[in-house]
């Protein structure tokens, strides 16, 4: 499949209506570059607009519209603001919705140095593969309802869900992936406190591990390896986690690589695709062109790179390097968003980026 690829838009909450059509004039202009046909776009209501609308944040006819689509851009939600009736209804919010909905059950988070970026630590190159429907996120270990109970009003209990099959699917995506690059995984668990479930969750992933034997495989308890992590990160390559350890870790390495502004990630299965950054919404500088849009471009970055994969279509593999180098490119010069120490609002950065795209990632 050479395109034209159907791709879904949802802009989301706060600085979501200026990142994400960023990241859709960046991916629209490397598809471009690299041959493709144009991108046929589908907008679709999600977060506080929508539960105006719809009396939800992410509406049934959304799910039904992405699930005929190739994939989606999605910006982040505030559910903060939410009026509190949302909240007492419990529901997840709309990107938790649809991982659960579409069972998107990788989140995958590259962290890297970036030319001109002043970051912790130097030559970091690190995807963590994150589990993404179970371990301790309440959110998203049930049927139905959360995974929170409260027995009575002095007493809260969180259930953690760990299964076989999820944990040989996710396993086996991480082993690909280190297999992909340098062929060193590293598996997180906390089996010394917690050994019913991550001895089952480490001798799962040990068990894949045999048919992975190119691959090089060692384990940290979660604590030590935040302090492994910070001390010499150089030394990892693809990181394995259940759910929230994931969440947590993701976000002290994109800190040491330069801030979690510049982070991005794809939620994924075999079948379906979700761009997202892994950075919230930021609602304090919303709607002021300050935002800084990179996250959600390297994350449409991503998007491109699975698509290609996923339909050997070597048009998408070149635009998905096209905007890793315009990126680099980009802020490897003085243009730049205000927290990366520019001067520049977000269309004026876009602008730089989407012509560093079509000539190749150089300026």
């Amino acid at each position: 499949m050479s395109g034209p690829y159907r791709l879904g838009s949802l802009l989301g909450d706060g600085i979501g209506p200026e990142i994400v059509p960023a990241a859709r004039t960046v991916l629209d202009a490397a598809v471009a570059a690299a041959g493709g046909a144009p991108i046929e776009w589908h907008d679709l209501p999600m977060g506080a607009t929508a539960l105006h609308e719809f009396g939800t944040p992410m509406p049934e006819q959304t799910k039904t519209a992405l699930a005929d689509l190739d994939g989606w851009l999605i910006g982040p939600h505030d559910s903060a603001s939410y009026p509190v009736s949302w909240h007492e209804r419990r529901e997840r919010p709309p990107g938790g919705e649809l991982r659960h909905h579409f069972q998107l059950f990788a989140n995958l988070r590259p962290s890297r140095n970036r030319p001109g970026i002043a970051s912790i630590a130097s030559d970091v190159d690190i995807l963590t593969v994150r589990e993404n429907l179970e371990g301790f996120y309440a959110d998203r270990n049930m049927l139905t309802g959360s995974g929170e109970l409260q027995p009575t009003e002095d007493v809260v209990l969180v259930v953690g869900v760990f299964t076989r099959a999820r944990i040989e699917q996710i396993a086996r995506m991480a082993f690909e992936s280190a297999r992909a690059r340098r062929q060193h995984l590293t598996i997180i668990h906390k089996s010394n406190v917690i050994p019913v479930a991550f001895e089952f969750f480490l001798r799962i992933c040990r068990e894949v591990a045999q048919d992975f034997p190119d691959v090089t495989v060692d384990d940290y308890l979660f604590d030590a390896f935040t302090a492994h992590l910070v001390r010499h990160p150089q030394r990892f390559d693809v990181v394995l986690a259940e759910n929230m350890f994931g969440d947590v870790l993701t976000d002290l390495i994109g800190e040491i690589v330069g801030g979690l502004g510049m982070s991005p990630s794809l939620n994924a299965s075999r079948e379906h695709a979700m761009a997202q950054a892994a950075h919230g919404s930021a609602p304090d500088i919303a709607g002021q062109d300050r935002a800084n849009p990179v996250g959600m471009m390297l994350s449409a970055g991503m998007l491109a790179s699975w698509l290609g994969d996923r339909h050997d279509d070597e048009i998408m593999k070149e635009a998905a390097e096209r905007i890793e180098h315009g990126v680099d490119a980009t802020v490897d010069s003085p243009i730049r968003t205000a927290d990366l120490g520019g001067n520049v609002g977000t269309r004026e950065f876009t602008a730089a980026v989407a012509a560093a795209v079509a000539a190749g990632g150089n300026r």
